[in-house]
């Protein structure tokens, strides 16, 4: 694969803007809409109906050009469908969804479609690889939870991330507060058929913080040379949301019966911080985008999200971060918090963010140093 040669062939005049249809497509794609470019969605069969019906472009209305039909999201590094989105000029854009149902290697090494991003970076959101992103938030000096080797070594509230057995990109969290509860509750797991022993044995086992949890939602413009905070927000978990709402007796009855939440991710919503906490997020979002660029050439480029919490702290407030993004996060209401209205004057989604960054490099002659 020579992608520098297949970014040098782009038309800068007739750049399709490509997703796959999941995740956050709808935000890019109305994004790149309002900054002219064309857009196309690569759907899988019998959930294509989002691009292909309801927000497909008509009459002024809905923001999917084009859709490219396949039997399953792994088929994207097909050479047809490869050579498509080539012949439509495309430029795609990573999402979770883009790694979640593909094969990494493929699309490091083979998928020969220019991707905005840095097209290696999204596998070390996985935490059993090496310098991965607890190494990365390690060597930026940005506190994380304790790590805990054994279960045996629990001494506090921790989450056990395990992946579900089904479902392995979704990871079964669960909490425990001692040895035996761990033993107890991975245990139950098991016999549920919910995780696997695999799973368990590969889970990580992370110090509990509690704190208010927020994710810092940020883009490093390349072309500007500049960090920016997009928005704030947390997540809506299932079926977590909906048991905390229950009152404290039933919660006990429900815990005695041997139910157990789960904590699924199923949305976010927007959340708003004081602005005394801002300059500590900025600090936490350079001192990344520093050490990307060090240990992972070309380090972060665009989207990317620090999620965390944050916790008191010998009395001051402290931003713990236990997840990062290396791609744009699946929370289009990032636009509803101020951030980006303070910098640009109006509100600004990640899908406009990114059209326009697009843009401005096509302007400036920069596509190769935001294209990988």
């Amino acid at each position: 694969m020579n992608i520098a040669e297949t970014i040098a062939s782009l038309d800068p005049a007739h750049i399709t803007i490509g997703v796959l249809g999941g995740h956050s497509a709808l935000d890019v794609c109305e994004g790149a809409k309002r900054m002219g470019f064309k857009t196309l969605a690569v759907c899988q069969r019998g959930r294509e109906q989002t691009y292909a019906k309801y927000f497909k472009t008509r009459e002024n209305r809905g923001c999917i050009d084009h859709i490219i039909l396949v039997d399953s999201f792994k088929d994207i590094v097909s050479p047809e469908v490869q050579e498509e989105l080539r012949k439509q000029n495309t430029i795609f854009i990573l999402s979770r969804y883009f790694w979640v149902y593909c094969d990494f290697n493929q699309i490091e090494n083979d998928f020969s479609v220019p991707i905005y991003g840095t097209r290696h970076m999204v596998r070390l959101e996985e935490r059993d690889v090496p310098q991965n992103q607890y190494w990365l938030l390690e060597k930026a000096g940005i506190r994380l939870p304790r790590l805990y080797d054994s279960p045996d070594q629990i001494d506090q509230p921790v989450i056990v991330k395990v992946n579900e057995a089904t479902r392995t990109y979704e990871r079964a969290f669960f909490v425990a507060t001692s040895p035996e509860e761990y033993q107890e509750k991975s245990a139950a797991m098991l016999a549920a058929g919910t995780i696997t022993e695999e799973g368990l044995k590969k889970a990580v086992i992370e110090e509990f913080i509690i704190g208010a949890q927020v994710n810092f939602n940020f883009f490093y413009s390349v072309v500007n040379n500049e960090l920016e905070l997009m928005g704030t927000d947390a997540r809506r978990q299932t079926s977590l949301d909906g048991f905390l709402r229950l009152d404290a007796g039933t919660q006990l009855e429900l815990l005695k019966s041997g139910y157990r939440p789960s904590m699924i991710e199923t949305g976010h919503f927007s959340v708003t911080t004081k602005e005394s906490i801002l300059e500590k997020a900025f600090e936490a979002g350079e001192k990344f985008v520093q050490t990307t660029k060090e240990y992972s050439d070309p380090g972060i480029i665009g989207p990317f999200a620090l999620q965390g919490a944050v916790a008191a702290d010998k009395g001051k407030e402290e931003i713990v971060i236990f997840d990062v993004s290396m791609r744009i996060p699946g929370s289009p209401g990032t636009r509803f918090t101020p951030h980006t209205t303070y910098l640009w004057g109006r509100p600004v989604s990640y899908g406009e963010r990114i059209a326009m960054e697009i843009r401005a490099a096509i302007e400036k002659n920069l596509l190769s140093q935001i294209l990988t």
